[in-house]
């Protein structure tokens, strides 16, 4: 039996993907230096306040971790913030919300409820048990191929 959320016909589970990794840095340019001299290439969908750089089936983003932190929520502290958060994207802004809700069903913690954002997408944050932070997010900038993998321009 599949159990299925308030908005209809979306699961209330969890694909087991993650679609992106952002570490909040200190100096965006030095990580991004440091990143490109590992062999790793800036995409082209990058911007000035962000660097994204397409892995194999994953992408790592780099984000001011001041900004990460205020996106978030959190204090940007080593206890209240660890400087990274992993992202779930999904299709629609529906599914966000009904995610963030499975979560916290799930006995995560809502830090940010899903909302709409800065950067034209909708997005919210929650917990886990050790307080790592999961952003639930849909960008409509980037959207998911068929396997559900976010995937970016190379240059």
């Amino acid at each position: 039996m599949e159990n299925l959320s308030a908005w209809g016909n979306v699961p209330v589970t969890i694909d087991r993907r993650i679609s992106l990794i952002t570490l909040g840095v200190a100096d965006l340019a030095r990580s991004t230096a440091f990143y490109e001299r590992l062999g790793w290439s800036r995409s082209s969908a990058s911007q000035g306040a962000i660097t994204f750089i397409q892995l194999k089936g994953i992408v790592l983003a780099l984000f001011s971790r001041a900004a990460l932190a205020e996106d978030a929520g959190v204090e940007n502290t080593p206890v209240g913030f660890s400087g990274v958060t992993l992202a779930h994207n999904v299709s629609n802004p529906q599914e966000v919300d009904a995610v963030v809700d499975f979560a916290i069903s799930c006995g995560a913690t809502l830090v940010k409820k899903p909302e709409k954002v800065f950067w034209g997408g909708y997005s919210g944050y929650f917990a886990d048990p050790d307080g790592h932070l999961w952003e639930v997010a849909h960008n409509p900038f980037a959207p998911l191929d068929e396997q559900g993998h976010l995937s970016l321009p190379e240059r």
